[in-house]
C-alpha cells in the first residue's frame, strides 16, 4: 500500500530508540522527510545516518530534552529552519518511574506532568498552524494501554497519559474539518528497552527472575508473545498516512489483544 506521504515533513519526538524510532523508520521508508529528537547527540547522529543510508526518505535530528521548558520552541524552530514546517507530528515521551499512586512526591508529579503532558500540548500548538495552512496534517500521540486498562505499579503513567486522551479527542473534533487527523496509539508489551526496564522492576518487586516475569507476562497476551517495534511502527505510519484520512479521534491498540475490555 502506498501511504501517500512521500516528501511529507514529519517530526517524531523521543525517537532515537524504541517506539519513536520504530515509527520514524517506517515514515522514512515511505519517503517522508523525518526529524528525529532525543537527548544524546551521538546516538541521534548514528540513527539519522542509518535512516539516510537505508530509506527512500531523509532524516535529520535535533537534540532536545522534553523536561526543559524551552525544548518545544527549539524543536519547532529546527523544523522551520530545516524543513519549512510540519505536516506530521508524532508525540512521544519517555515513561515515568514505576510505582504506586502514593509513592512519588508532589515535585515528581509536577516534573512528569510538565514533560509528558505540557510539552506535548506546547509542540502540538506550534505545529498545528502549519497543518491548518496546508489543509492537511496528522497528529499521532503515543500513550499506553494503561489509559484503557490501568497497569499495576504504573500509577503515574496511567494518570498522566489518560489526561492526553481527553485532550486528543477534543483537538480531533476541532480540526477534522481542516484535513487534520488526531489519534492516539496505545502500545501493549512491545520489545523495547522500556519493557525490559519494567520487567526488571517487576522481578525486583515480586522476587522472581526477569525470565519468569517475561514468561508470565507473555502468557497473559492472547497473541502469546511480546510485539515488535517494526509491527508497532507500521501501525503508527498508517495512522499518519493519506489512506487513514477518515480516521480521527480514535484510540488504536497495538497490544496483541492484551487489553481485556472491548
Amino acid at each position: 500500500m502506498d501511504l501517500g506521504i512521500e516528501g511529507k515533513r514529519a517530526l517524531v519526538l523521543a525517537s532515537s530508540q524504541g517506539l519513536g524510532l520504530g515509527i520514524a523508520t517506517r515514515l522514512c521508508e515511505e519517503g517522508a522527510r523525518v526529524m528525529i529528537c532525543g537527548r544524546v547527540e551521538e546516538k541521534l547522529q548514528g540513527v539519522a545516518k542509518a535512516l539516510n543510508d537505508n530509506c527512500s526518505g531523509s532524516a535529520g535530528y535535533v537534540v532536545a530534552d522534553l523536561s526543559d521548558p524551552g525544548s518545544t520552541v527549539a524543536i519547532y524552530g529546527a523544523m522551520k529552519e530545516k524543513l519549512g514546517g510540519v505536516d506530521i507530528l508524532v508525540n512521544n515521551t519517555g515513561g515515568p518511574p514505576p510505582g504506586t499512586v502514593d509513592r512519588p512526591d508532589t515535585d515528581s508529579w509536577k516534573t512528569q506532568i510538565d514533560t509528558m503532558l505540557i510539552r506535548v500540548i506546547e509542540i502540538t500548538n506550534l505545529c498545528i498552524e502549519d497543518m491548518k495552512a496546508a489543509g492537511w496534517g496528522r497528529i499521532l500521540t503515543i500513550a499506553s494501554s494503561g489509559v484503557v486498562q490501568p497497569i499495576p505499579n504504573l500509577a503515574m503513567s496511567n494518570t498522566i497519559r489518560s489526561s492526553l486522551v481527553g485532550w486528543s479527542k477534543s483537538l480531533s473534533n476541532e480540526t477534522a474539518s481542516q484535513g487534520i487527523t488526531v489519534n492516539m496509539l496505545l502500545p501493549g508489551r512491545i520489545l523495547t528497552a522500556r519493557l525490559a526496564q519494567l520487567d526488571k522492576a517487576d522481578a525486583k518487586r515480586t522476587g522472581k527472575t526477569v525470565e519468569e516475569v517475561a514468561t508470565a507476562g507473555q502468557a497473559t497476551i492472547p497473541a502469546g508473545r511480546y510485539g515488535t517495534v517494526e509491527e508497532f511502527g507500521s501501525v503508527g505510519a498508517f495512522l499518519c498516512s493519506e489512506p487513514a484520512s477518515y480516521m480521527t479521534g480514535g484510540l488504536v491498540r497495538c497490544d496483541g489483544g492484551a487489553i481485556r475490555g472491548v
